[in-house]
């Protein structure tokens, strides 16, 4: 906890997915609300096969999904989520004439199911 799952669709070319992991796990973990650093898991996953309406038109998106345990304030679940949406926009390539959507969702976790062991 918490995880933060970024899908990215196939037609927007090279994602630049080192810079973004780099700049994502910086602005997040300089957050109060997540106090350990390596408790941050975030990662990519590719979109090859999706829809976007109905229009033929080239379309693409990133959908980023905040995962957190329960109990944070909505003001601090608003500021992560903005500080995602940031990079996202700053990251993300933008190819000609393609329209690109950049989406935030921030998720609870309900404490009482979700396990976590670490092995060292």
């Amino acid at each position: 906890m918490p995880h933060l799952v970024i899908e990215t669709t196939a037609n927007l070319g090279t994602y630049p997915k080192a810079q973004a992991l780099k700049e994502l796990a910086a602005s997040l973990t300089a957050h109060p609300q997540i106090p350990v650093e390596a408790d941050l898991k975030i990662r990519f996953v590719d979109v090859t096969d999706f829809v976007m309406g109905t229009a033929p038109e080239s379309r693409g998106f990133v959908h980023a999904e905040l995962r957190l345990l329960t109990g944070r304030p909505p003001e601090a679940k608003t500021e992560l989520a903005s500080r995602v949406l940031e990079v996202l926009q700053r990251v993300t390539p933008r190819p000609a004439g393609m329209s690109v959507q950049l989406s935030v969702e921030v998720r609870d976790m309900d404490r009482a199911t979700y396990a976590k062991a670490r092995l060292e």
